[in-house]
C-alpha cells in the first residue's frame, strides 16, 4: 500500500462509483465533531466511527496510530493486514479511508439539518484485507447498512 501526503486529493481526482447518503435532524457541526474524532486508541463509537463496526474493531484487534501529517493516522490490525490510511478534513468536513477501499465520508448541510455521504472511489479485491463476502453481499448494500449504522449512532449520542 502506498501512503500519499493528501490522500483526499487523490480520491478527489477519482470519479465515485458508489455513493449512499443519509440525513439527521442534527447541526452540521456537531455531526461532523462525532463523524471526524479520530485520536491515536482503539477504534470504536468514539474514535474512527466509521470502522466501529468492523469485526476487528469489535473484537479490540484495531488501532488508531498517528500518521502522516497533521490529519494523517493509520489503522493498524492485531493480525497480519497492512494498516487503513486515513485522513481528516475538519475544515470541509470530510474523512478518507483506504483499505480494501478508498472512500471519503462528508457532512454538509441539509433542508433536514446535516447530510452524510459516503462514495467509494475505488476497491482493491486483491487486497489481503478484503472480505470474501463483500462480493456476495454487495458493496453497495453493505455502504448503506454501514452509513445506517454510523448515523444512528450519532443521532443515539446527540439524544436525536
Amino acid at each position: 500500500m502506498h501512503t500519499t501526503p493528501s490522500l483526499l486529493a487523490e480520491l478527489d481526482a477519482l470519479p465515485a462509483r458508489w455513493e449512499v447518503r443519509g440525513a439527521l435532524a442534527a447541526p452540521v457541526g456537531a455531526v461532523a465533531a462525532l463523524l471526524l474524532s479520530v485520536a491515536e486508541g482503539r477504534v470504536g463509537d468514539d474514535n474512527l466511527l466509521v470502522l466501529a463496526r468492523a469485526s476487528a474493531a469489535r473484537q479490540g484487534a484495531m488501532t488508531v496510530v498517528a500518521g502522516s501529517g497533521a490529519d494523517g493516522y493509520r489503522v493498524e490490525y492485531a493480525g497480519p493486514v497492512e494498516p487503513v490510511e486515513i485522513q481528516v478534513d475538519r475544515a470541509r468536513s470530510r474523512l478518507a479511508v483506504q483499505s480494501w477501499y478508498a472512500g471519503v465520508h462528508t457532512v454538509t448541510a441539509c433542508p433536514e439539518g446535516a447530510r452524510v455521504t459516503h462514495r467509494v472511489h475505488r476497491v482493491l479485491p486483491d487486497h489481503q484485507g478484503f472480505a470474501p463476502g463483500i462480493a456476495e453481499l454487495g458493496l453497495y448494500t453493505r455502504m448503506s447498512r454501514d452509513l445506517k449504522q454510523v448515523l444512528d449512532v450519532i443521532a443515539d449520542r446527540l439524544g436525536r
